[in-house]
C-alpha cells in the first residue's frame, strides 16, 4: 500500500520480495525514528528496553522449571499417576506463559505512522476547537491548534497534537516517551515485557499476567501438597525438602504482584478503561464515553479481531531525510523545518536543498490578473533599474534582490531632504 510522501514514512514496496530495490531505498525498520528494536528483518518489533526480557524470563522460568524437575525426580516413586499429570500440567502452564510473553513483547502494539511534515492549514481547521493554545511553526506563520474536539458516542473527546509524530493522535492514543511512538489505545509501557501495551497486544498481555498468576498458584499449591504427602513431622519434612519450601515462599510473594495486576486489569476491562485513562481521566468517577456494558467490554477485548498493523516495517522507503524525518529534535524547538532545509532570515524566503527558492503559499494564491501591465512597465522604465533587473522584476514583481538598489534611489532621497530644508527656511 502506497502512503503519501507528505504524510507518512512508508512508500511503495516492490511487487516481488526478491526484486532488488533502488540504490537509495532501505527497509523502513532500518530508518525508523522510534526507539524500537527489530529482529528477523523487521518482522519482530520490540520496545526500547527489550533487554528486560532476560530478567523476566529468569524470574518465570527458574521456579517453574525447578518445580518441573522436582516432579520428574519423584516420578519413579510409588504414585506415578499423580506425578505425571502434575508435571505435564506445570510444563504446559510454563510454555503458555512464555508464549504469551513473547506475543506481548515481540509484536507491534499499535504504532501510529508518523508524518514527515505537519498537516496543512486546511486540515488543521477541519475539527472545531475551543482551545486557545497553538502549535507555532517557526518557518512560517502557520498556527495549528494543539487540542481538537471530536465526538464519540455522543460525548466530546479532546485529541492532542503530537509535536514528535506531527499528527493529531487518534482517540485513546498517547505518545510513549520510552519507545518514542504514538500508540493506539495506549495502556502503559510495561518494563517487564519491554514493550508498550496497546491495541494490538493488550489481549496477549492479559493472558500473560493471567497465566503467570495461575502458574504461581499452581506451583504454590502443589509444592505444599508435595510436603504434606511425605507424612511425619512437618518441620522435619520441610528441612529435608528445601526446594519445595523455597518455591512456596517465592510463589507466595510473586502472586501478590501478578495477581493484583491481573485483578486490576480485569476491572479495567469490565469498565472499558486503559491504565492511562484510569489515572489521567478517572472514568470511574466521570462518565466513560467508551463503555459498552460489561459483556460488551469483555467481548471487545477477548472476541474482537485484532486489527492489522498500521506500519509495514518491511516496506521499502527512500533514503531521504525529507521522508524519514519523522521527529523533532527537542520539545523547545517546535519548528517544522527539516534538517536539510535552509531558511533565509533576511529575505524571509525558504530554499530547498537544491538552492531553489520556494514561493510562499500566500503569494502563490494571489491573483495578478488585475495588474495593469502598461503601468507596471512605465514604473519600471522610470525606476532606474538596469535591463537585467527590469526583466527579473517583470517576471517576479515582489522579488527585490538585497544589496541592489535602483540607480536614482539615492538621488531621490537627497532631493526630498533638500525640499524639506527649503520649506523650513
Amino acid at each position: 500500500m502506497m502512503m503519501s510522501r507528505k504524510t507518512s514514512q512508508v512508500c511503495d514496496a516492490p511487487s516481488s520480495i526478491g526484486e532488488p530495490p533502488e540504490s537509495n531505498q532501505q527497509r523502513l525498520y532500518r530508518v525508523w525514528k522510534g526507539n524500537n528494536k527489530f529482529l528477523c528483518g523487521g518482522r519482530l518489533v520490540f520496545g526500547h528496553d527489550a533487554a528486560s526480557l532476560y530478567l523476566t524470563t529468569f524470574l518465570i522460568g527458574c521456579p517453574a522449571l525447578t518445580f518441573c524437575i522436582r516432579m520428574v525426580v519423584t516420578i519413579k516413586g510409588d504414585q506415578p499417576h499423580y506425578d505425571y499429570p502434575v508435571f505435564v500440567a506445570g510444563l504446559v502452564l510454563t510454555i503458555l506463559d512464555f508464549t504469551f510473553l513473547f506475543l506481548t513483547s515481540g509484536r507491534d502494539p499499535g504504532i501510529v505512522p508518523r508524518n514527515s511534515r505537519p498537516p496543512e492549514s486546511d486540515e488543521a481547521y477541519e475539527m472545531s476547537t475551543p482551545s486557545m493554545e497553538w502549535v507555532n511553526n517557526k518557518g512560517s506563520s502557520l498556527k495549528i491548534p494543539r487540542i481538537k474536539d471530536v465526538t464519540i458516542n455522543g460525548h466530546t473527546v479532546k485529541v492532542k497534537f503530537c509535536d514528535t509524530c506531527l499528527l493529531y493522535r487518534p482517540p485513546r492514543a498517547s505518545h510513549c516517551s520510552i519507545c518514542n511512538n504514538c500508540v493506539q489505545k495506549f495502556d502503559h509501557h510495561c518494563p517487564w515485557v519491554g514493550q508498550c501495551i496497546g491495541l494490538r497486544n493488550y489481549p496477549f498481555f492479559i493472558m500473560f499476567i493471567s497465566s503467570s498468576t495461575l502458574l504461581c498458584i499452581y506451583v504454590f499449591v502443589f509444592s505444599w501438597i508435595n510436603l504434606l504427602r511425605q507424612g511425619g513431622n512437618l518441620w522435619r519434612t520441610m528441612s529435608r525438602d528445601i526446594v519445595s519450601v523455597i518455591l512456596i515462599v517465592y510463589c507466595f510473594v510473586a502472586v501478590w504482584f501478578v495477581g493484583g495486576l491481573t485483578v486490576f486489569h480485569v476491572y479495567l476491562i469490565c469498565t472499558n478503561q486503559t491504565t492511562y485513562e484510569n489515572f489521567r481521566y478517572r472514568y470511574d468517577k466521570n462518565e466513560n464515553p467508551y463503555t459498552k456494558g460489561i459483556l460488551g467490554n469483555l467481548k471487545e477485548v477477548f472476541c474482537a479481531r485484532i486489527p492489522p498493523s498500521m506500519v509495514n516495517f518491511r516496506a521499502w522507503v527512500l533514503d531521504d531525510d525529507d521522508i524519514v524525518m519523522g521527529s523533532i529534535t527537542s520539545e523547545s524547538e517546535r519548528g517544522f523545518i527539516g534538517s536539510k532545509e535552509k531558511f533565509d532570515t533576511e529575505m524571509g524566503n525558504k530554499f530547498t536543498k537544491d538552492g531553489n527558492m520556494v514561493v510562499p503559499s500566500i503569494l502563490q494564491k494571489l491573483d495578478y490578473s488585475g495588474i495593469d501591465d502598461n503601468m507596471r512597465r512605465k514604473n519600471l522604465d522610470s525606476s532606474g533599474f538596469d535591463g537585467d533587473l527590469k526583466r527579473k522584476a517583470s517576471d517576479q514583481p515582489f522579488l527585490f534582490p538585497i544589496g541592489q538598489e535602483p540607480k536614482n534611489l539615492k538621488g531621490s532621497s537627497d532631493a526630498g531632504v533638500n525640499s524639506i530644508r527649503e520649506k523650513r527656511t
